[in-house]
């Protein structure tokens, strides 16, 4: 599949290089680059395949991430088992859903995440909670929900397991992103492996994204250093580019008859 090579590494690059510049979220972009611009013919295998490549990416940013002392691994790990529950009973129901009908719910997903991107951050204000039954319980409950969300739809999910994470322990947000990349990167590999035992995962064009999201993703984090005081500038730059795939998405799935009118 050479012809996928150079549309491929350019995908993966833009979705590690979204992800190093604003901090999470841009696994979001996987499944429509690997639709519209890869060429992958089905909707399930660009999902299956997109899961598979987030979820090495994210497991990469979470050993950096550890060494700098970011992760609070027992809340990571709470989150990533039960979420992990929660993404095998999301995948499967995906598996069951018509293409067509989840690439419609993906884009209003992503016009919401968008939308509230646009919003001023609050989060990470909070004192941390002790870590006890009850933060526990919370934590689990958060993501429960999170991972069917990443499951249905196939994405690593990293921009809601960053807010699940400081709404249910009060951790500050650098500790968020860095704890949320264990969770982000089993939710994508349950998800991954459950549609590759239906054959719906293009082993090569994984490659080839993971390959151009790994040299993404170095550059992108290199130029959020230098531009760290911008991240607010940073945060409505990529929701407008979140809003316009999410347009694109809906557009291209919508009937014939709303489409055209």
């Amino acid at each position: 599949m050479t012809s996928t090579l150079v549309p491929a590494l350019t995908s993966g690059g833009l979705v590690g290089f979204s992800l190093g510049l604003v901090g999470g979220g841009g696994s979001i972009l996987a499944t429509p680059l690997l639709l519209y611009v890869v060429g992958v013919a089905s909707p399930h295998v660009a999902i299956g395949t997109s899961a598979l490549a987030v979820s090495i990416n994210a497991y990469a940013n979470l050993l950096a991430h550890a060494r700098k002392g970011h992760v609070r691994w027992l809340c990571a790990a709470v989150f990533a088992a039960v979420g992990t529950l929660g993404a095998l009973l999301g995948s499967n129901l995906g598996l069951v859903v018509d293409g067509t009908r989840l690439l419609l719910l993906f884009g209003a997903l992503m016009v919401v995440v968008g939308l509230l991107m646009l919003r001023p951050r609050g989060v990470g204000r909070g004192e941390e909670r002790p870590v006890d039954r009850r933060t526990c319980a919370l934590t689990a409950a958060a993501a429960l929900a999170t991972g069917m969300a990443s499951g249905f739809f196939g994405i690593g999910g990293g921009f809601l397991v960053v807010p699940a994470l400081v709404f249910a322990t009060g951790m500050p947000m650098i500790n968020a992103i860095g704890s949320s990349l264990l969770a982000v990167g089993t939710f994508g590999l349950a998800t991954a492996l459950n549609y590759a035992r239906s054959g719906l995962v293009d082993w090569v064009i994984a490659g080839q994204f993971i390959f151009g999201g790994v040299l993404g993703g170095i550059l992108g984090m290199l130029l959020a250093t230098r531009l760290s005081a911008g991240k607010a500038t940073l945060n409505r730059i990529f929701a407008a580019l979140i809003l316009t795939v999410a347009a694109y998405v809906i557009f291209k799935n919508l009937p014939p008859t709303i489409a055209f009118g």
